[in-house]
């Protein structure tokens, strides 16, 4: 089974002139704490719900300023034809629960969550795959 068959299609996606406070805004409407950021067609990050509340807020910033300013950039990403397998061994690997899917031309696709991922593959490796993203750094 690959990435397409489990991910999210229907993403929602911040725009870098988006503020903080709309991005917040959609998160809490869709009740969700991930979103990819593009420029058109081109990933250029992604942004949580902790990027808005550690880097953002914390720091002093106003509701209005652009979330292009807070993203993690060069963010971990699937590939829609690859393996779940393959996927959950990285997701452990890199620490990271959630990620951008991009198709062969590097276009935005979708998302795939662990959750995604548990849902589809043996209970032995999610649950690895778990314990190597919380591991502390």
């Amino acid at each position: 089974m690959r990435i397409r068959d489990i991910m999210s299609k229907d993403v929602h996606v911040a725009r870098p002139g988006d503020t903080l406070q709309e991005v917040a805004g959609r998160m809490s409407q869709g009740d969700f704490g991930f979103m990819p950021v593009a420029d058109g067609d081109s990933l250029i990050g992604t942004i949580t719900d902790r990027d808005i509340t550690v880097r953002a807020v914390a720091g002093g910033a106003a509701p209005s300023s652009p979330v292009v300013e807070f993203i993690s950039r060069d963010p971990w990403t699937v590939r829609d034809d690859e393996d779940l397998k393959t996927a959950l061994d990285l997701m452990g690997t890199r620490q990271v629960r959630r990620a951008p899917v991009l198709d062969k031309n590097g276009r935005l696709v979708g998302v795939v969550s662990l959750g995604d991922l548990s849902t589809r593959v043996k209970e032995k490796y999610t649950g690895e795959t778990l314990e190597d993203i919380s591991r502390p750094d």
